[in-house]
C-alpha cells in the first residue's frame, strides 16, 4: 500500500464486469487506484491500462500479482479461471474480492476453503452484490426484526432482456439463479437443502436447444419453500424481484425503480435494460466496502464459504434440471473458520 494509503488493486479479466470495476474503482472509489489490469487478450488489456495513470497490462495474473505495486486483487475473469487465481493471490496472501462464481464447481471451490483456512485469517470476499442492493438489505433488516414471524416461503423473479451467445441451459442456474440462491441463504439465514426444476415449454425468443423459462423450487432447513421464475429471453428489459411470505405479513421488493408516469390515458414506468444498470449502486456500495475493509485490515461481506454452498446448490440446481427430480445439497459441515 502506497505511503498515503492507497490501495493498489490488480482487476483480473477486462470484460463487460471487469472493465466496470476498473472504472469503478477510478472514478467512484476513494483510497484505491488500479495499478494492474490482466486479460489473456493482451491487446484488450493493454489498451485499458492505457487509459490509467500508474497501471500496467498483464496477460498472466501469476506475474501481476507478484508486481510491488498490487496490493489487493479483484477477479473478474470468466468462472473455469477463478481457482488458479484465486489459489495464486491465496499463496500471496493478499485480500481478494472475486466475482460469482467462486469457483464453477463444490470441489474447487473446497480447495480454495482449504486454501484460505491454512493461511488462518480470512482473506477472500465473494462477489455477490444483490446484499448491497438498498432494497435487499431493508428486506434482511425486516426479516430479522421479527416483526412479522418466520418465513414459510419466498417468490423469485429474475429476467434478462436475452443472453449471450454462448449461454447455456445449465448456467441458467449457474449463472443467474446463484444469485437467488445466495440471497436466500442470506435474507433467511438458513442453508439450501433440496432443488427441484420445472420446464415448460420454451418461449420462443430462446435459442435453439435452450428451455427458457425455468422455474426452480429450493427447500430450506427449516421447511421454508422458495420459487425462482428464472427468464432469460424475456425481451423486454431486465427485471429482478423478491417477496416473503411471513406468519404475520409479506414484504416485497423491485416492483419499481425510477418515476412511474401517468399521462395521455396510460401509465407506465422504465424498465432497466442490463443488471449492470440495476445493480450499479450496490456494485459501488460492495467495492467501496471492500476497499475499506481491506485498508483497516478486515475482510467482510460473502465469504468463501458462500461462494461454496453457492456451488453445492448450484450443482443440485443442474442435476435437478438435467435429471427432472428433486435433488438434494450436498454440503460438508460447516468449518468453525467460517461461523
Amino acid at each position: 500500500m502506497s505511503p498515503q494509503g492507497v490501495l493498489g488493486v490488480a482487476v483480473i479479466g477486462t470484460g463487460k464486469m471487469g472493465a466496470d470495476h476498473v472504472r469503478r474503482l477510478h472514478h467512484v472509489i476513494s483510497g484505491a487506484r488500479v495499478t494492474a489490469v490482466v486479460d489473456v487478450d493482451g491487446e484488450r488489456s493493454k489498451a485499458l491500462a492505457d487509459t490509467l495513470d500508474g497501471c500496467t497490462a498483464y496477460t498472466e495474473a501469476a506475474v501481476a500479482l507478484a508486481a510491488e505495486d498490487v496490493d489487493a486483487v479483484l477477479i473478474a475473469s470468466p468462472g473455469p479461471a477463478h481457482e488458479a487465481a484465486l489459489l495464486e493471490a491465496l499463496g500471496r496472501d493478499l485480500p481478494i474480492l472475486c466475482e460469482k462464481p467462486l469457483t464453477p464447481d463444490a470441489a474447487s471451490a473446497l480447495r480454495v476453503l482449504e486454501a484460505e483456512q491454512r493461511l488462518g485469517h480470512r482473506r477472500l470476499q465473494v462477489g455477490f452484490m444483490r446484499r448491497y442492493d438498498a432494497e435487499y438489505v431493508k428486506l434482511k433488516q425486516l426479516l430479522d426484526g421479527g416483526e412479522l414471524g418466520r418465513a414459510l416461503m419466498m417468490h423469485h423473479r429474475h429476467r434478462n432482456p436475452s443472453m449471450p451467445s454462448w449461454f447455456t441451459t445449465e448456467m441458467l442456474i449457474s449463472d443467474s439463479v446463484v444469485h437467488e440462491m445466495d440471497v436466500t441463504r442470506w435474507l433467511l439465514d438458513q442453508e439450501i437443502t433440496a432443488v427441484t426444476v420445472l420446464k415448460p415449454t420454451p418461449s420462443s425468443l430462446a435459442p435453439e436447444g435452450m428451455s427458457d423459462p425455468q422455474l426452480v423450487l429450493f427447500e430450506t432447513e427449516s421447511g421454508a419453500l422458495v420459487d425462482v421464475e428464472i427468464f432469460g429471453h424475456c425481451g423486454y428489459g431486465y427485471q429482478v424481484w423478491a417477496e416473503a411470505v411471513c406468519e404475520r405479513g409479506v414484504v416485497g421488493i423491485g416492483d419499481e425503480h425510477g418515476p412511474r408516469l401517468s399521462a395521455d390515458g396510460r401509465w407506465g414506468g422504465r424498465v432497466t435494460p442490463d443488471y449492470i444498470e440495476r445493480f450499479e449502486d450496490a456494485y459501488d456500495r460492495q467495492v467501496r466496502a471492500w476497499v475499506d475493509a481491506t485498508r483497516r485490515g478486515e475482510v467482510t461481506g460473502p465469504s468463501a464459504w458462500d461462494g461454496y454452498a453457492a456451488a453445492a446448490v448450484c450443482e443440485a440446481g443442474v442435476r435437478a434440471q438435467r435429471e427432472g427430480r428433486r435433488v438434494g445439497v450436498d454440503l460438508i459441515e460447516r468449518p468453525d473458520f467460517y461461523r
